[in-house]
């Protein structure tokens, strides 16, 4: 499992940062569009599962997620929830 963070969402952060540095007063009102795509939260999972994070206010851990609905299930889930 790579860890490295995609060109995809390395280019976003670098937007976000040249946009938040140019125009110290500017207000980033719309992020879920950006949070929801489905290769950050991909990374995410994949960042949180690795430092072994632990569950949630739901107390879902990752096994049960992995071996119930499924990752990629919970994520779409998380996805369409986020929008």
């Amino acid at each position: 499992m790579s860890l490295t963070t995609p060109d995809t969402i390395r280019t976003l952060q670098r937007k976000l940062y040249a946009k938040a540095k140019q125009e110290p007063a500017y207000r980033f009102y719309a992020l879920y569009d950006k949070i929801s795509r489905e290769d950050i939260l991909s990374h995410a999972w994949r960042l949180v599962r690795s430092n072994r994070g632990s569950p949630g206010i739901d107390g879902i851990s990752f096994e049960a997620i992995e071996t119930g609905i499924g990752v990629e299930t919970f994520l779409q889930d998380l996805a369409r929830d986020l929008k």
